[in-house]
This record gives structure tokens, sequence and C-alpha cells, in this order.
């Protein structure tokens, strides 16, 4: 199972969110359309990479022969119910350059909050769940 796709969207989306930190950093009102538009571009990417997950990813981790795999894939499925629902929130919120306007402090606050969930879950997921494919497959390559 090759995750290079995953590991590359989740470059992708970090690299969103820091220049999201950035822009808002420099002025949030000032910004506010080029933050608009890359919460657009960060979201059609966050949509895709969990599709994929929950289309691909995971049910071939449960077809796998690696039932600690398998069991993490559940978790890690189970955990991202909330972060994508909060994301979600945050994107419909904040897709208008108007809406990030008109609340300054709010989309601060929110992102603040919800783009740390994102990036931290994504985190945990290069430094624990991905290695751990990568180690099975390179195992099971090996025959062993």
């Amino acid at each position: 199972m090759n995750i290079d796709k995953f590991k590359h969207q989740h470059a992708d989306i970090l690299d969103s969110i820091a220049a999201l930190r950035r822009l808002a950093q420099a002025g949030v009102a000032h910004n506010a359309g080029d933050i608009a538009r890359l919460i657009v571009r960060m979201s059609s990417t966050i949509k895709l990479h969990l599709a994929v997950e929950d289309q691909a990813l995971y049910p071939a981790l449960q077809r796998g022969h690696h039932p600690e795999l398998a069991r993490m894939g559940q978790q890690y499925q189970r955990d991202m119910g909330p972060i994508a629902q909060a994301y979600e929130a945050f994107a419909r919120r904040w897709n208008l350059p108007e809406s990030v306007r008109r609340d300054e402090q709010g989309f601060r606050d929110d992102a603040n909050r919800v783009l740390r969930m994102v990036h931290e879950r994504m985190q945990r997921e290069n430094r624990d769940f991905y290695p751990r494919i990568e180690s099975e497959v390179a195992l099971a390559a090996h025959g062993t």
C-alpha cells in the first residue's frame, strides 16, 4: 500500500495552514480575500483526502493481514469524525471575504481552535500512523 499521496496531501494542507497563519498575522481584514480563497482551496484538498482515506485506506487496512493496523485505522477514522465536522463548520463560516472581514476576532479564535486540531491530527498521523503502515508494508514485501 503506497501512502505517498496521503503524505503529499498532508504537506499541502500543512502549508495552507501556515499560509493562513501568515496572512492573519499580516492583517485579517486586509487579507480577507486571500484568506477566504485559501480556505476554499484547502477544503478541496481536505475533502479529497478524507474521502480517499474512507474509501480506500481504511478499508484496505481492514482487509489486510495486520490486526493492529486495522484497529489503529478504525480508531483514527472514529477520531476524525469530530475534527472533520469542526473543520467543515469552520470552512462554511469563513469561505467568503465579507465573513472574515466582518468578524476578525471570531475568525482568529475559530482558526486557532480548528486548525490546531487539524494540524495536530495530521502530525500524529505523520509521526505514528503512516510510519507504522509503511513498516508493515515493507515487512510484508520482504516476506516476514
